[in-house]
């Protein structure tokens, strides 16, 4: 796509004042698209977040704090957008929170609230967004699964069950507007460096004994045939294909961007 070829269009990331959500968010509106940024974090530093983006690429940022979780807080950061920045052209669902235990042990409030915001929230912000999608014959909806949403390891029944769920939803909402200008998919990353797999960095390095380099290697190894992480950088490239004309027939896919994870 040509720089500027998203501009006038407005984009809704969740979960995007850091890691992955802030490279697509990034990537977006270095197409020109006006950024509506959700996420947590400190106000002093997402205020910076919002200027750099926008001084950079003469866009309009603004910010909405939903928790994502919650219904309400989804549907009152949707009028926000529809007033502020214009309707949501583009909507891309990628906030997610993780919990790692045994099936047996596994937190019931902790289900809940991984189901909640890795998927449910992706039902409200689709079903809000996509009647004046329609309503204009054009729209992109792109969710972040994960390579845990085509394949599964131990210990993640919460996350990998939302996940599943997430393509299936983006099979199903990709279906009903497939004769329409609107599109909807699911890219499913593998291990991308973010804050939430550094936790996980952490848990395991301390648990195995190993210094934070010997641990990311060696979790790598385990499921990245490539060595190497990928980056957010290269997932707000593949977001912007994908609301692209170039991928104007690309429905319903899932796309593995993981390293060969998913091809062994």
């Amino acid at each position: 796509m040509q720089r500027n070829g998203l501009r006038g269009k407005t984009a809704l990331v969740t979960g995007s004042t850091s890691g992955i959500g802030m490279g697509i968010a990034q990537a977006l509106a270095a197409q020109g698209a006006n950024i509506l940024l959700n996420g947590l974090g400190d106000d002093i530093q997402i205020a910076r977040l919002r200027q750099s983006i926008a001084d950079e690429n003469e866009v309009d940022v603004a910010y909405h704090p939903a928790d994502m979780s919650k219904m309400r807080d989804i549907e009152d950061m949707i009028r926000y957008a529809d007033s502020d920045l214009g309707s949501i052209d583009i909507l891309v669902n990628n906030a997610g929170i993780q919990h790692v235990a045994p099936l047996t042990q596994f937190p019931v409030a902790q289900w809940d609230n991984i189901i909640a915001i890795n998927l449910t929230a992706c039902f409200h912000t689709t079903r809000l967004v996509l009647p004046s999608m329609l309503s204009r014959n054009w729209g992109r909806i792109v969710n972040i699964s994960s390579v845990h949403g085509l394949v599964a390891s131990p210990n993640k029944s919460a996350y990998i069950a939302a996940k599943h769920g997430l393509l299936g939803l983006s099979k199903a909402v990709a279906l009903e507007t497939a004769t329409t200008g609107v599109t909807c998919n699911a890219i499913c990353p593998g291990w991308v460096l973010t804050p939430l797999v550094q936790k996980q960095v952490d848990a395991r390095a301390a648990l195995e004994g190993l210094s934070d380099a010997d641990m990311k290697q060696r979790m790598l190894i385990e499921k990245q045939p490539s060595g190497e992480f990928v980056t957010p950088e290269q997932l707000g490239g593949a977001v912007v294909f994908l609301c692209s004309d170039a991928a104007a027939q690309v429905r319903g896919v899932s796309l593995p961007i993981d390293g060969g994870c998913v091809a062994q």
